[in-house]
C-alpha cells in the first residue's frame, strides 16, 4: 500500500507465521464439516448454535452458515423461550454483528442478519408497551449506522442500510433532518457519491409531498453543486448528481444557464474531462429536445462545438476513445434533423 512501510520479517517469524495460519485452516476445515453435517440432520440444538458462532468468527461471510443459525434460533430456541428471552439472544445476535461489521463492514449477509434480528424482535417488554423493545432497537439503530459512516463515510452498505432504518422506524425522523444529514456529509467530503444519492432520494420525497418549493429547493441545490463542482472538477458524483438536477432539460433557460456556468469553469480548468462531457451531454440536449426553437446558424455553432468537445476528449481520454466517436456520430445525425 501507498505510504506503508515495508516490513521485512524474519525466517523464524514467518514460519511460525505460516503455522499460524495452517492451524487456522484447520479448525476451519473442521468446524465446517461438523456444522453442516448438523444442518444436514436438521440439528436445531444449543451445541449446533454454537458450532456456527465459532464458525462465523473465522468467517464471517459464510452465507449458508448464518442462514442456518437463523433457522436454529426459529426452530429450535425460540418456540421454548420467553419473549425476554428471545429478547435477549437478539441483542446479543446484534452485538455479534456489529464486532464483525467492525472487521467487515461490506460483507452483504451481516447486514442482511442485522436485519432479520430487528424484524424478529417480539412484543414487550408489556401488555402496555408492545412495542417498547422495537423503538429502543430502532431508535439505537440510527446512532450505529451513523457510527459506521462516521468511520467510512462512502459505505454503501451502511447508506442502503440508513435508508432501510428510516423506513422502519416506528416513530419517523423527520425528512428535513435527513437532508441537513447529507448536508453535513457532503460539505464534508464532496465525493461522497452516497449521500449525493441519499440526498436526491430525499429532495424527491419533500418535492412529491408539497413539503418544499420544487423551484426554490432546486436552485438551491444547483448553488450547492455548483460550488462543489468548483471545488473538485474531477470528482465524478458531482457531474451525476448535476445532470439528476437538470433531468430532462425541459426548462430550457436552466439549461442554458448551466451551459454557460461550466463553460465558465472550462476556461478556467481547460483539462477537465467532466466539464467536456457535461457540455457535450447538455448540448446534445438542446439539439434533440429544443429543436424547434433552435435555428439553423445556432444548431450548427453546437454541433461544431460538440464535435471539437469530443475531439480533445479523445486527446485527453483516449480509453474511451470509440465512445467519443460513437457520440461525434450521434451528434452528426442531429445535424440533419431540420
Amino acid at each position: 500500500m501507498h505510504g506503508v512501510k515495508r516490513v521485512r520479517y524474519s525466517k523464524e517469524a514467518l514460519e511460525a507465521r505460516r503455522q499460524r495460519d495452517q492451524a487456522r485452516l484447520k479448525e476451519y476445515l473442521a468446524l465446517t464439516e461438523q456444522t453442516l453435517v448438523k444442518k444436514e440432520q436438521n440439528d436445531w440444538s444449543q451445541e449446533a448454535f454454537d458450532l456456527t458462532t465459532r464458525l462465523l468468527h473465522l468467517c464471517p461471510e459464510f452465507y449458508t452458515i448464518w442462514k442456518y443459525r437463523r433457522n436454529i434460533m426459529l426452530d429450535g430456541i425460540f418456540p421454548r423461550s420467553s419473549p425476554l428471552e428471545i429478547n435477549e439472544l437478539l441483542s446479543e445476535e446484534l452485538s455479534l454483528t456489529t464486532a464483525s461489521l467492525k472487521l467487515h463492514p461490506k460483507v452483504y449477509v451481516i447486514w442482511t442478519h442485522r436485519r432479520w434480528c430487528l424484524e424478529n424482535v417480539p412484543d414487550g417488554p408489556s401488555e402496555t408497551d408492545p412495542n417498547g423493545w422495537r423503538s429502543a432497537y430502532w431508535n439505537k439503530e440510527l446512532y450505529v449506522v451513523e457510527k459506521m459512516l462516521d468511520a467510512d463515510a462512502r459505505n454503501f452498505h451502511a447508506w442502503n442500510y440508513r435508508r432501510y432504518v428510516l423506513a422502519s422506524m416506528p416513530i419517523k425522523r423527520p425528512e428535513q433532518n435527513e437532508l441537513a444529514y447529507t448536508t453535513r456529509k457532503i460539505e464534508a467530503n464532496f465525493s461522497n457519491f452516497s449521500a449525493w444519492h441519499q440526498r436526491s432520494k430525499v429532495l424527491t420525497s419533500l418535492w412529491e409531498a408539497g413539503k418544499v418549493d420544487p423551484h426554490a429547493s432546486r436552485e438551491e441545490e444547483f448553488e450547492l453543486v455548483r460550488n462543489a463542482m468548483y471545488t473538485d472538477p474531477a470528482d465524478q458524483s458531482v457531474w451525476i448528481y448535476h445532470r439528476w438536477l437538470v433531468s430532462r432539460g425541459d426548462d430550457s433557460e436552466t439549461l442554458h444557464r448551466e451551459i454557460a456556468s461550466i463553460q465558465e469553469l472550462l476556461d478556467e480548468q481547460p483539462d477537465s474531462k467532466w466539464c467536456m462531457e457535461s457540455l457535450v451531454f447538455y448540448k446534445r440536449i438542446l439539439l434533440r429536445n429544443q429543436a424547434s426553437n433552435i435555428i439553423d446558424a445556432e444548431r450548427e455553432v453546437l454541433i461544431t462545438q460538440c464535435l471539437r468537445l469530443l475531439d480533445m476528449l479523445q486527446t485527453i481520454d483516449p480509453n474511451r476513445r470509440h465512445r467519443y466517436e460513437d457520440h461525434a456520430a450521434e451528434v452528426k445525425k442531429l445535424g440533419d434533423v431540420t
